[in-house]
């Protein structure tokens, strides 16, 4: 039926045709228009045969293409059923890698795949897995089956392909290292030498590749490679049971002090065709290895790079890039260090270098080491990263820095607080014999006053090197802010406005009230310069509960209880490069003569001296905001065991008694003495402490009180003192020292009726003190 199909369909559309003849001759117009209808109704009906023709053609296909697939269908199922009981990963995919069936080992592995492609189930091991999958493809194309062993982080595998006609692949995942890690031996199937060592260089482990290649078990690394320390990248020469055998090293540090050392390929000193298999492996044999290896061409190209080589340096595979691309900080040209390696002129020196781009903040330790191969001579270097220890010690050559700086700055302070006092003290002796209508009168209040102000400079020094003196205690922030205000606002100006916004429940903090102020006026001031178009600056407080320790700009701040500060502006910001060097002393931002960059290194020694943290963050543009942190305090602030002496009327009261004054600054001395003598004190002077043991030592010498410099040549005022009082243990003490009290406080407490007077002092802070003293 379907044969006569084609044959009625060219009967009718001749018929049509002739119809449609008819109707274009004839003369008539019924017989034009019936002509005309029967050619339409003629050549439909053609159509509608032909069609019902080509259907049942089509249909035929459809059953012969259905039988065609219910006889594959067993073989395939078949397959399925047998990768079902499959103990290793199995995949059955098409010919472009799409997942047909995944067995259940593959699923509990690696899941399921989003994309539904082989190449993204393996890229949970390899780096690139389409690299070996192209490979595996290409031989298989040939032969209809291949394999290939892979070495990663998690062991050894062995992948294998096997076509399954033209449209279908059979893939397997063997893991060559289960059985061995259930033994507690994964590395033995690992194809480069490996051993692992313990902190005394004794080796705990030696795989089965190193174990072959030695022909013995040496029980320690010298046994192998000689008492010279083991680097990363070195070339050294091993026995082997073939004989001298130059390798590379490879050293991988772990916890414990223990190392995992790797041979590598060596350099041209040795014939690749005679090494060991597993030395002569190739650089594919290396790509998963835990030490980051590049490739370097004579000109500084980059031509190939593992997995961990290309984390580190931020690289993608494949990219063209240089050395001096990704590395810098050698202080010469990379590539005159390139060339010179490749020409065996200092190549093993290893070099500490520093990352570009956006790996700016990485450093890595390169070894470079010559090698031969079929595109010629190049370098392998061995990478190590010493980020953290290049991190620990720019954080211990800051600190040296801080330190050295703070004890000049106390060493200054104190040299400078002996000449306030000097200065100071004798004005204030002037003073006594002129008043108000007397013409030098002026003269010396502006004295008296600009020394103050020096004392108030070397205060600020003082409160950077952390050794100023603090008067802590129990302080609620919303109070003393509150009385600040009026202050602040005369500080920032008409063009900038200040707003202070509070927890209702803060807690209170211990501190020292006034430089507190310090600190806050310090923030402020600067947030005030950093606008100088005007805008608001936002003090705002708050409690908050840290539960674990939180690691913030290299600092850990531990978990507790603390009132935040924060001091927030809308000015120009600080650059990220310039944010981290803020707080180092004599830094500042402004133009010379507008600020002498201690303010906020001021503020930083306050804070930490009072137990506090405080960071900064700031967006070029957008503004600055500074956040103290400090521990809230519930109890009351005990008290000190120097008591400082209280405040006193400007006038001072006569007195009487035997004072021994021992100060090593002659001009102190002098004004102190005659301050205390005008008081109506008899007064003993000595220059340092032998000498005040000299005078005590006549037992007839009767003395009411001590008053002594605290740091002096030989003898300090404490050691004396305690001296002094064990045969006149009744003795009042007065320490006085440009230093601050926490400086010798540890020894003070062992000292009974003992005060400490701050220099630079009056003569009325003077008389008072030893008067309540004696009191």
């Amino acid at each position: 039926m379907a044969a006569r199909h084609p044959t009625l369909f060219w009967v009718l559309l001749t018929a049509t045709a002739g119809l449609a003849l008819m109707a274009l001759l004839s003369q008539g117009h019924v017989v034009a228009t019936v002509a005309a209808a029967a050619a339409v109704a003629t050549l439909v009906l053609a159509f509608v045969q032909r069609l019902r023709h080509f259907r049942r053609v089509a249909q035929g296909h459809k059953r012969g293409a259905a039988g065609a697939r219910r006889s594959a269908m067993p073989a395939q199922d078949a397959i399925i059923a047998l990768l079902s009981h499959d103990a290793d990963v199995a995949y059955l995919t098409d010919i472009d890698g799409d997942i047909i069936y995944a067995n259940q080992v593959a699923l509990e592995r690696f899941g399921d795949i989003s994309d539904g492609h082989l190449a993204s189930a393996f890229s949970r091991i390899l780096a690139n897995p389409e690299a070996v999958l192209f490979r595996l493809q290409n031989r298989a194309a040939a032969t209809g089956a291949a394999r290939e062993d892979i070495i990663t982080r998690s062991g050894q595998f062995r992948m294998s392909l096997v076509h399954l006609g033209d449209d279908k692949q059979l893939w397997r995942l063997d893991d060559l290292g289960k059985a061995a890690r259930s033994t507690g031996r994964a590395a033995d199937l690992l194809t480069l030498p490996m051993l692992t060592a313990g902190p005394t260089d004794a080796i705990l482990y030696l795989n089965e590749a190193f174990r072959k290649l030695l022909g013995a078990r040496p029980k320690s690394l010298s046994g192998i490679f000689g008492p010279e320390p083991l680097v990363s990248g070195q070339s050294r020469q091993i026995q082997t049971v073939d004989g001298i055998e130059n390798v590379m090293l490879g050293v991988v540090e772990g916890a414990a002090g223990r190392r995992e050392i790797y041979l590598f390929p060596p350099g041209p000193t040795a014939d690749v065709r005679t090494l060991p298999p597993v030395l002569s492996a190739g650089w594919n044999a290396i790509e998963d290895l835990p030490v980051p290896l590049l490739k370097i061409a004579e000109d500084g190209q980059i031509t190939a790079s593992n997995r961990e080589a290309r984390s580190l340096l931020g690289l993608a595979e494949g990219q063209d890039r240089r050395v001096q691309d990704v590395l810098d900080g050698l202080g010469r040209p990379i590539t005159d260090w390139v060339r010179e390696a490749l020409n065996g002129h200092g190549g093993h020196v290893s070099q500490f270098l520093r990352g570009r781009g956006d790996r700016q903040e990485i450093f890595v330790q390169v070894t470079l080491n010559t090698a031969d191969g079929p595109e010629g001579r190049h370098l392998i270097a061995v990478l190590n990263d010493v980020t953290e220890l290049k991190t620990l010690e720019a954080q211990f050559v800051q600190s040296q820095k801080m330190q050295a700086i703070g004890q000049l700055a106390g060493g200054v302070a104190h040299d400078f607080n002996n000449l306030l006092t000097a200065i100071s003290g004798h004005c204030d002796l002037l003073l006594l014999r002129h008043d108000q209508g007397d013409h030098d009168y002026g003269d010396l209040i502006q004295i008296h006053q600009n020394a103050n102000r020096a004392a108030s400079l070397v205060g600020q020094l003082l409160a950077f090197s952390r050794k100023q003196n603090l008067q802590p205690e129990r302080i609620d922030l919303r109070d003393t802010l509150s009385d600040l205000t009026h202050l602040l606002n005369r500080l920032v100006g008409e063009k900038v406005s200040l707003v202070l916004d509070h927890d209702p429940d803060l807690a209170a903090i211990k501190a020292d009230k006034r430089q507190l102020e310090q600190v806050m006026m310090n923030l402020v001031v600067n947030a005030r310069d950093a606008m100088p178009q005007g805008g608001e600056i936002v003090i705002k407080t708050e409690n908050r509960l840290l539960s674990k320790p939180v690691e913030r700009d290299r600092v850990t701040v531990p978990p507790g209880d603390y009132v935040v500060v924060r001091v927030v502006d809308e000015g120009c910001g600080i650059p990220a490069d310039r944010l981290h060097k803020i707080f180092e002393p004599f830094w500042t931002t402004k133009r010379p003569g507008e600020g002498t960059g201690l303010g906020l290194s001021t503020v930083y020694g306050i804070v930490k001296q009072t137990g506090g943290y405080i960071f900064a963050n700031s967006e070029v543009g957008i503004g600055t905001e500074f956040e103290l942190l400090f521990p809230s305090h519930s109890l009351p602030v005990t008290d000190s065991p120097l008591l400082a002496p209280p405040p006193h009327a400007a006038l001072a009261r006569q007195g009487d008694g035997v004072v021994l004054l021992v100060e090593d600054e002659a001009p102190v001395r002098a004004f102190a003495s005659r301050a205390l003598r005008l008081r109506g004190y008899t007064v003993l002077e000595a220059d340092c402490a032998e000498g005040a043991l000299d005078l005590l030592a006549d037992p007839d010498l009767h003395v009411d009180i001590f008053v002594t410099d605290v740091i002096m040549p030989g003898k300090d005022g404490p050691t004396w003192v305690r001296e002094a009082l064990a045969d006149r243990p009744t003795t009042k003490v007065v320490f006085v020292s440009g230093y601050s009290e926490d400086a010798f406080a540890d020894e003070n407490e062992r000292i009974p009726n003992a005060v400490f007077l701050p220099k630079p002092f009056s003569l009325n802070e003077l008389t008072n003190t030893v008067q309540d003293q004696l009191a």
